[in-house]
């Protein structure tokens, strides 16, 4: 079988810390570009500072993952799409639903993939917990989702500008997690959003959701002023009274506080392991529910304003 010659748009610490090791660790795949505006690329690898300079240059490419922030990330998409690549998008894979549901239109028409990545689905852990819960009742479910905005976004001021997401830029992990383990639709009944004074996008937010799976509260708490480590906890209660635990983003997985080893990929690995069989069988996955939920959120939630950040 040939090998998927993929190039990697926006060539940040994501793409460098996670991308270029599991397209390396992945033999039906090779590196073959890089698209940046800072023109990086790992030894070797041609770079460009735009997908047409790359389309341009006559190199042999078949796919794209693209790595860039959300606010960019359609244009790029549709002129990878429209060009016949396969395309692997980042997470959240675009700042509208109308975004996505036209590049899923494209690569209909085009014949091609697309992929809507959400790298914490891919946590062994998670499709454990998602096996573990398909088909029961729940009881309740509680997801807290604090970090420090400073640690992880120094200095990113595109997260506080409209189609920055700001605290839902990790949140929309939690929800992908929580969209996946669930088995039922989660469906968003309010909403509290605290915005800074000087920005866009808020810096918390809680909400309440509920599901016809669930015969209890359902509840989501994101902050971003948590200083001291992470607090990444998913915790559901089944209606028979078992408590599934997943922390530490999805990683790891206790049951009724005894820890489940799951062994698999791991996340990204796992993600290029699933774009080689959707390229494969010439197929899609398109998953909108986070990205939905963190819409609702928005048009739902009641703006609060907080004092000032100051990065």
């Amino acid at each position: 079988m040939d090998r998927i010659r993929i190039a990697i748009v926006g060539y940040g610490k994501i793409a460098q810390d996670q991308h270029v090791p599991s397209i390396a660790g992945n033999d039906r795949f090779e590196l073959v570009a890089t698209v940046s505006r800072s023109a990086g690329a790992p030894d070797g690898i041609a770079s460009f500072g735009s997908v047409e300079e790359l389309l341009a240059a006559g190199i042999k490419v078949d796919a794209v993952a693209i790595c860039t922030p959300p606010s960019v990330r359609y244009d790029i998409a549709r002129t990878c799409l429209d060009a016949g690549l396969h395309s692997l998008l980042e997470k959240p894979p675009g700042v509208t639903l109308g975004e996505c549901e036209e590049l899923v239109r494209i690569a209909q028409a085009k014949g091609v993939t697309l992929f809507t990545t959400w790298h914490a689905q891919y946590n062994p852990a998670v499709e454990a917990a998602a096996e573990r819960l398909a088909g029961k009742d729940i009881g309740t479910m509680r997801i807290v989702w604090h970090e420090d905005v400073r640690k992880w976004h120094p200095g990113q001021e595109w997260i506080w500008a409209p189609g920055g997401f700001g605290v839902f830029d990790p949140g929309i992990n939690a929800l992908s997690i929580a969209s996946k383990i669930f088995p039922g639709t989660l469906i968003l009944r309010g909403a509290e959003l605290l915005f800074p004074a000087n920005c866009e996008t808020p810096i918390a937010a809680r909400l309440e959701l509920t599901s016809p799976a669930a015969s209890g509260a359902i509840s989501a708490d994101f902050d971003w002023r948590h200083s001291g480590g992470e607090a990444w906890n998913i915790e559901v209660r089944t209606a028979e009274g078992e408590t599934l635990l997943l922390s530490e983003g999805g990683s790891r997985l206790s049951v009724d506080g005894a820890e489940i080893v799951s062994p698999g990929h791991g996340e990204y690995p796992g993600i290029y392991a699933h774009f080689a069989a959707l390229v494969d069988g010439g197929t899609s996955h398109v998953d909108l529910a986070p990205l939905r939920l963190t819409a609702d959120a928005f048009l739902l939630g009641k703006r609060v304003q907080v004092e000032p950040f100051e990065s």
